[in-house]
């Protein structure tokens, strides 16, 4: 079976598009600050591809002979900024530049990373505690009273 021209066509438009949203399009490369804070910009891509073509046959087209084709494609990309990821003295934070989360799923999830700190910071916390009242049962050490009130 001949391989029909709009494959080409299409494969031609898509190779083009890929080409233009790729990894990097996405997590750009990261900057670094002369004070050492590292700046790794995220973006949003968007893709739109449409493509159509015809055979035509005319009344005096012989058997056999091929029809003559018509074809049209096009596609856009759209990217947009959207965050940077922010590190600086190893804490990370993505800070959104664009408009506020209007559901409350885009709430949570623009809230996550510093929820995750939060709870993180807790259990931290919590383990040093068990650590120290360990270490200090271990020495035969009584357990600190709480204070009177």
């Amino acid at each position: 079976m001949d391989k029909h021209p709009i494959n080409d066509l299409m494969g031609t438009v898509m190779d083009k598009l890929r080409g233009m949203a790729d990894v990097s399009t996405v997590i750009g490369e990261s900057i670094v600050t002369p004070d050492g804070i590292t700046l790794i910009p995220i973006s949003r891509v968007s893709m739109g591809f449409a493509s159509g073509g015809s055979d035509f046959t005319g009344k005096h087209q012989k058997d056999g002979q091929p029809s003559p084709f018509g074809a049209g494609t096009g596609g856009s990309v759209k990217i947009e900024p959207i965050a940077f990821v922010v590190i600086k003295d190893g804490i990370v934070r993505v800070m959104t530049i664009e408009p506020p989360a209007s559901t409350t799923v885009d709430r949570v999830i623009d809230g996550a990373p510093e929820i995750i700190d939060k709870v993180m910071a807790i259990v931290d916390k919590k383990k040093a505690e068990k650590a120290e009242k360990e270490a200090a049962a271990a020495s035969g050490e009584a357990f600190p009273e709480a204070p009177a009130e």
